[in-house]
């Protein structure tokens, strides 16, 4: 699903105007990502969360030319289901957990 589609779908479920639920989206959106960068993670219960993580530095490789090149420590975004998303994508299944 891409967001146009979503705004269409929210637009569609909420009789609201396509402009309207297209700034609900985006609001909906910039508001994690505002949250993000400032440190809090998100939590929306039976969905998921949403946090950073830290990556340390390290040397990669350019895989063109087969240099060393370095890079540096960043944080990235990461996004863990919640227990309800999880079981409603798998029809109530139980599959094994991987470790």
């Amino acid at each position: 699903m891409t967001k146009i589609e979503l705004v269409e779908e929210v637009a569609r479920n909420s009789d609201l105007s396509k402009k309207d639920a297209e700034v609900i989206v985006q609001t909906f959106l910039d508001s994690i990502i505002e949250s993000l960068k400032s440190g809090t993670k998100v939590e929306l219960r039976g969905f998921g969360s949403f946090r950073l993580r830290s990556r340390s530095e390290r040397k990669g490789r350019n895989p063109k030319t087969g240099d060393q090149v370095h890079v540096p420590a960043k944080e990235v975004p990461y996004f863990k289901p919640g227990k309800d998303l999880r079981e409603r994508v798998n029809n109530g299944r139980h599959l094994p957990v991987q470790s």
